[in-house]
Formats: C-alpha cells, sequence, structure tokens
C-alpha cells in the first residue's frame, strides 16, 4: 500500500471480550486508529466462565494502570488445596501480584473498555462480520450493522477476537482441531449459608468433582462434574443437580442458595495451527481454547494482546527494521504457550476425573511429588500463573533477552509504571547512553529512559512494552 491510500481504519478488531479490549486499547494508546466490532449490543450483561487473574496478568493490567483498581473488585488467594492432599503457596511467587484474584469476568471487560474508549477506539456494537478478503495491502471485512443493512470496512491489519466460533479463523479457513476434554460441566454463582475454611478448594470422588472459590463479596463461584450425568449443552440446569454434585464431591454443598447464574457446557481442547495469515491475525479464544482447569483461558488471550498490541504498533509507525519477522514473531512466541495451556489444563482436568484405582493412584503420587519437590511445584506455579513463561531470545541475543522482566525499583520509579506509556524501557547506569541493536523495532525518541539505583550495575537492559526483556548489553 502506498503512503498516501487511505483505509477505514489501521486495524480493525473483530470482538469485543477481554483480549480484544486490551488489544484495541492498547493500540489506540499509541496512536492507531482502530475500530472494534462486537455483534453482540452494547451492555448486554456477559455472565461468563472466566473468573481468575493470574499474577501475570495483574502485572499486565499493572503496566497499563488497572491493577490496583480491578483489586478491589474481587478477592485475593494466596494458597489453594488440591485433591485434599496438594498445597500450592502462591506467595512464593516473585512477584508484587502473589496471589490469584478471583473477580468476574465481566469485572476485567469493564475496565478494559472505560480505557479503550478514552484511548479513542470506534466501537461498533450489533455488527456481524460475515466474510473477508486481503490483498498485499489491504484487509477488508463484510459486515452487517444492526439494522441488517450490508457494510465494508477496509483495514491495514485484521485481528479476530471473537471466540471459540470465530468467523474470522473460518473466513481463512483455518482448521480448528482437536475435540472435547470434558462434557457436561455446570457451573453457578451461588451464595452459601456454611462457608468452606478453605478459600479454594478443588476436590474429587472418582466419579464426581468439583471446585469452589469466592468472589469476596459473598458469593462463590462453583464448578461440578458427574460421570454418571453425561448430557448435551442445552439440557437444563437447576441448583439441587449443583448442590449433589458438590456434595459427592466435597463431601458438603456449604448451604448454596440464590444462585445468580447457572450454567452447562462442555470444555474443548483446541488450537490453530495459524495465528497470523497475511494481514490477518487471531488472539484468544479464536487461536486456542482448552479446559478451564487453571483458569488460565482469559488470562492467555490477554496475555496474546499485549504481545501482539506492541508489535502491530511498531510495523504502523514504521519503527520495525524488519516488518515481517517481527509480526511473524507473534506465531513462534505465543503459539507454543497456548499448546502448553493446552497441555497443562488438560492434565489438571485429567487427574480430576481419574476414577480407576491406578489413575487415582497417579494422582496422589502426582500431587504428594509436587507438595514435596518445591522446584516443581514452582516450575508448576510459574506456568499457571504466567510468571514462568519466557520466549526464545531474539536472533544475535542471549538470556536473560526474552525472559519477563521483574517489576525493578529504578530512580524513576517502578518498572511496571514506567511501561505505562506503551514504549519501550532502556535501563542503563547513570551517564550512559548505549547503542542498541539495530534489530530494535523502536526510534531513540520514543525510548523511556531510566536508571539503575544501584550505582555499582553497569548492565544495560531494553525492556519491551509487554514487560519481556529485548536486550542486555552483557
Amino acid at each position: 500500500m502506498s503512503t498516501t491510500e487511505k483505509t477505514d481504519t489501521q486495524v480493525l478488531v473483530i470482538g469485543a471480550g477481554p483480549t480484544g479490549l486490551l488489544l484495541a486499547g492498547d493500540l489506540a494508546t499509541a496512536g492507531i486508529d482502530v475500530t472494534l466490532v462486537e455483534r453482540r449490543p452494547h451492555g448486554l450483561a456477559n455472565m461468563t466462565r472466566a473468573f481468575g487473574v493470574h499474577a501475570r496478568t495483574l502485572e499486565q493490567l499493572d503496566a497499563r494502570g488497572l491493577a490496583d483498581e480491578l483489586l478491589a473488585t474481587g478477592t485475593t488467594l494466596s494458597r489453594a488445596r488440591l485433591f485434599g492432599r496438594l498445597d500450592l503457596d502462591l506467595t512464593r511467587l516473585p512477584s508484587r501480584f502473589n496471589h490469584l484474584l478471583v473477580t468476574p469476568q465481566y469485572e476485567v471487560e469493564r475496565l478494559l473498555e472505560r480505557r479503550a474508549l478514552a484511548a479513542g477506539v470506534t466501537f461498533r456494537y450489533g455488527t456481524e462480520l460475515r466474510g473477508l478478503h486481503q490483498d498485499a495491502d489491504t484487509v477488508t471485512a463484510e459486515l452487517t450493522d444492526p439494522d441488517g443493512t450490508p457494510l465494508t470496512l477496509s483495514a491495514r491489519h485484521l485481528v479476530g477476537t471473537d471466540g471459540v466460533r470465530s468467523t474470522v479463523r473460518t473466513a481463512l479457513g483455518l482448521p480448528f482441531p482437536g475435540g472435547s476434554v470434558i462434557r457436561s460441566l455446570v457451573l453457578a454463582d451461588v451464595r452459601l449459608t456454611d462457608e468452606p475454611d478453605e478459600s479454594f478448594t478443588v476436590s474429587g470422588s472418582g466419579d464426581t468433582f468439583a471446585f469452589l472459590a469466592p468472589f469476596g463479596d459473598g458469593w462463590y463461584r462453583v464448578m461440578g462434574w458427574t460421570r454418571t450425568r453425561q448430557v448435551a449443552d442445552s439440557e437444563p440446569v437447576d441448583l439441587d443437580e449443583v448442590r449433589e454434585i458438590a456434595r459427592r464431591a466435597l463431601g458438603t454443598d456449604h448451604g448454596m442458595h440464590s444462585p445468580r447464574w447457572i450454567s452447562r457446557f462442555h470444555s474443548d481442547e483446541r488450537q490453530a495451527p495459524a495465528y497470523r495469515v497475511g494481514r490477518v491475525f487471531l488472539a484468544g479464544d479464536a487461536a486456542h481454547v482448552h479446559s478451564p482447569a487453571g483458569g488460565q483461558g482469559m488470562n492467555t488471550g490477554l496475555q496474546d494482546a499485549a504481545n501482539l498490541s506492541w508489535k502491530l504498533t511498531a510495523v504502523l509507525r514504521g519503527e520495525a527494521p524488519h516488518p515481517d519477522a517481527l509480526l511473524d514473531s507473534y506465531q513462534s512466541e505465543r503459539h507454543p504457550v497456548g499448546a502448553m495451556v493446552l497441555r497443562s489444563s488438560g492434565a489438571i482436568v485429567r487427574l480430576a476425573m481419574a476414577h480407576t484405582p491406578l489413575t487415582r493412584a497417579a494422582r496422589s503420587l502426582a500431587a504428594r511429588l509436587l507438595d514435596a519437590v518445591r522446584p516443581a511445584s514452582a516450575r508448576a506455579m510459574g506456568m499457571i500463573s504466567g510468571i514462568g513463561i519466557a520466549y526464545a531470545p531474539p536472533a544475535g541475543s542471549r538470556r536473560p533477552a526474552g525472559r519477563r522482566a521483574p517489576d525493578l525499583r529504578l530512580r524513576e520509579g517502578r518498572l511496571y509504571e514506567l511501561l505505562r506509556a506503551g514504549e519501550f524501557v532502556l535501563i542503563a547506569p547513570e551517564g550512559e547512553a548505549p547503542t542498541l541493536p539495530g534489530t530494535a523495532p523502536v526510534t531513540p525518541e520514543r525510548l523511556i529512559r531510566a536508571t539503575w539505583t544501584d550505582p555499582t550495575r553497569r548492565t544495560a537492559v531494553l525492556v519491551r512494552p509487554d514487560g519481556y526483556i529485548h536486550w542486555t548489553n552483557r
């Protein structure tokens, strides 16, 4: 595309769930023109399955000035007890957010929507994607307005964040291989007469399992499954069924009452083979879907968005020395993470479903090993929380490049406060201006420059906008 050729928007995002909202907000904050399309009417309640925000996601939200406000909407859990014997101590996570935040997904969406609106994102609610096509320069989306009127929008890039039944993925002709890992799960938000001693409870009895977690405002999220009632998602579910599953799995239903939401669903394990096709990208559930065990779904999607947003920004600003290579790195970095989440969440749910003496013995052994071997437990918590996720170092660099940057205390403030500008942060000794590698997708005038508080530190570190280390000089 020539620099004078016009499109309707620079980036068209399809799907206004958490992933699409964070991505659109990041791009607009960076000065990119963004249109976000959502088929639901504005204000439609989204009582969804996601309820947990992990440490790495809270760090990403902290880098956008939202974490502390979100923390006030729920309750933080520092420990979890699994299968009656595995005690996970989240306080050992090397993060300012060494806990799990339990809060409804709609609270996350509320904050991200407010940020996106303030940044200038154009919203088109009640608008549905019907198809798309692309050429070397442009993506064109065929849409239908709320009144059924056809609409065409063109963009430099399009991102599908439109969920497991993604129209974008279908329009690209991409397969979504996989299958159901578990059927007839029931979910409910309830109040309890008898609150549990443990703040987060997961247990099973062979043919049944359940977990219970508090939102902090008197509401509890309960999820349950039983091998003896495998029915279609369309079959009605009532509180009596939820209570019975809880009694069989947990030994008590804790006096559940006054449900505000009950649902039945099945859980798939699927992943698209490609997250990028030309100028079109997939993120969140449109790219990968997996068991709710571990609560990693929404978190993985939000981290997809954080990874992609700065790369699209650098390319659209003309700051990337190798634009295609930078955009391809979204696939090479995030696709393995999606595959890892499929494996880990699948392993958890299969352990929960263990019903033969052999599989129950294997579950007991795995729990004892994780409880007794601290490095194994720390690695498991690091993967589930996102704190332990790292990418391959960029070409020509070495570790710690590719690793998550901790929230360093610098003379100018905390690192994640500095990242709120949405730019690269260069940390260097006072008075030094190190030469950046030629592959760095940033111009010197946009750099946020920071200084070590320790004058004896001589290393220079370049931190990406998503809080990962891009380069060090030693």
